[in-house]
């Protein structure tokens, strides 16, 4: 087993992928042996840093005999197709979230990995991070009581990132809710360990020249009765990463003095230019060691028996006569427990928390928001078979 590696192609050199890569370059276990994009200077990028074949289309990679598993990290609405032609090519799938952008499609994925005998991940998302598996196995655990109710909140910039003309359009997957819901419904899920029963939300739309939501609160009722209070704002005016010690998402250091930058770099060039420039093959140089583990803005659970409060670094426990600080390590590169789950599942056999049904609950909760938001009513989901 010391010699076995995962030979990973990527479709889709996208942001999501340059994000993505320090983990993977890092990882001993992981080979990056090919790569898809329709871009050329993407390609030529990816040759020079890998010494590994990139194409220009997807069907290429998946009939190459030396990939194992595929990384699907291009735009929302192409998710389906490509995994299930990986999972009919006999390849694994590691595929960006959310899923898909309608339940069908959620499971014909599903039902592709289950007829080639392959197995199907959803992420990286936030529910892979560090302080929020260290807090889920301790929930887990009953050491705490039962999880009774989680308040998660996160402001940022979103919005006002160089966008595509389709993320900026709710049909096409575009917004808040299915880029950023899907993380925050991931966190809140993994900490309290229990299906969703019900959605009560509320989403804006306050920008007119970006017409896609920007905003939502929405209200989650568990199976097991408890409860979780979600708030995202992404348009670019407090920033929750001031509780997380200015330290990003991403777990890289922030200044605090570059504030509305987003808005004024959108006013300097041409959208288009600028989200080129993000890309991976445009921006040159690596990525800084992470200061922190990646997150999602402030997240607090409340147990029968304690209060846990996540940071970058750590999870804090508030006991109801003591408080006490776990401190948790930061290594080269974030973003190791998608690899972890991964591997344990191809290689260990074992079965991974993030599968096709997991991604489809959570698009569940995300479709859900948005009806609510539209109706005005509360949701009832459907109970996970």
């Amino acid at each position: 087993m010391a010699d076995r590696v995962l030979r990973l192609g990527v479709i889709g050199l996208s942001r999501g992928f340059d994000l993505t890569r320090p983990t993977l370059t890092a990882d001993p276990r992981i080979a990056l042996v090919g790569a898809a994009d329709p871009r050329p200077e993407a390609r030529a990028a990816f040759t020079a840093e890998f010494a590994a074949p990139a194409h220009a289309d997807a069907a290429t990679l998946l009939a190459d005999p030396g990939v194992e598993v595929v990384y699907i990290a291009t735009p929302h609405q192409t998710h389906a197709d490509l995994a299930i032609a990986a999972a009919r090519a006999g390849k694994h799938v590691l595929v960006e979230k959310p899923m898909a952008l309608d339940l069908a499609a959620c499971r014909a994925m599903t039902e592709a990995a289950r007829e080639a005998g392959v197995q199907l991940l959803v992420g990286p998302s936030h529910g892979f991070d560090a302080p929020v598996t260290w807090a889920a196995d301790l929930i887990a655990s009953g050491a705490l009581g039962a999880p009774r109710m989680v308040t998660a909140t996160t402001f940022t910039d979103f919005l006002y990132r160089p966008r595509r003309p389709e993320e900026l359009d709710t049909e096409q997957g575009g917004g808040v809710v299915f880029s950023q819901a899907a993380h925050q419904v991931d966190v809140v899920r993994r900490l309290i360990g229990a299906p969703i029963a019900s959605v009560r939300a509320a989403t804006g739309r306050w920008d007119p020249e970006r017409p896609a939501e920007g905003a939502y609160q929405a209200f989650l009722t568990f199976a097991c009765g408890a409860t979780a209070a979600l708030t995202y704002s992404g348009y670019g005016r407090f920033d929750t990463d001031v509780l997380m010690g200015w330290i990003g998402e991403t777990g890289a250091s922030k200044d605090p003095d570059a504030y509305a930058a987003a808005r004024r770099r959108l006013a300097e060039a041409p959208e288009a230019e600028l989200k080129a420039a993000r890309a991976y093959g445009a921006a040159g140089g690596k990525p800084a060691p992470p200061a922190g583990h990646e997150h999602f803005g402030f997240v607090l659970a409340a147990c029968e028996g304690a209060d846990l409060r996540l940071t970058a670094r750590s999870v804090e426990i508030y006991g109801p006569d003591a408080r006490r600080t776990v401190d948790l390590p930061v290594g080269a590169a974030t973003r190791h427990g998608v690899i972890n789950e991964l591997w344990q599942a191809i290689v260990e056999g074992r079965a991974p928390v993030h599968d096709g049904a997991w991604g489809e609950e959570n698009l569940a909760v995300c479709l859900a928001i948005l009806q609510s938001a539209k109706t005005g009513r509360e949701i009832e989901l459907e109970a996970p078979t």
